[in-house]
């Protein structure tokens, strides 16, 4: 099994949360309904997509500080106590500041 260029990977993440963003923002700057109640249910569903919106800009920021630490060599090095993180676990969440033990 081949590794997994870590850059690569971070800049894909980094273009498919921004693509994401990119499309909730769209969704979120449709016009509504003229019937109250479906202006309702779109007002619900608006919601949850600034929720999905929250979420979506926190990931691009967390790829973003991954592809920083991997600029200043630190990629890999828990931020809390410096020990590496596992390769499983970087395989697994590639943005992640922690290892399993500060984590928790």
């Amino acid at each position: 099994m081949t590794a997994i260029d870590p850059r690569m990977r971070l800049q894909a993440l980094a273009i498919e949360y921004a693509t994401r963003a990119e499309a909730i923002e769209r969704d979120l700057s449709r016009t509504h309904a003229q019937s109250f109640s479906e202006q309702a249910t779109e007002r619900q569903n608006d919601m949850v997509l600034q929720g999905l919106l929250v979420d979506a800009r926190a990931s691009v920021k967390e790829v973003q500080q991954a592809i920083e630490r991997l600029d200043a060599g630190t990629y890999g090095e828990c931020e809390k106590c410096g020990e590496p993180i596992s390769a499983a676990r970087l395989e697994a969440l590639p943005s992640t500041p922690f290892c399993i033990n500060c984590a928790d």
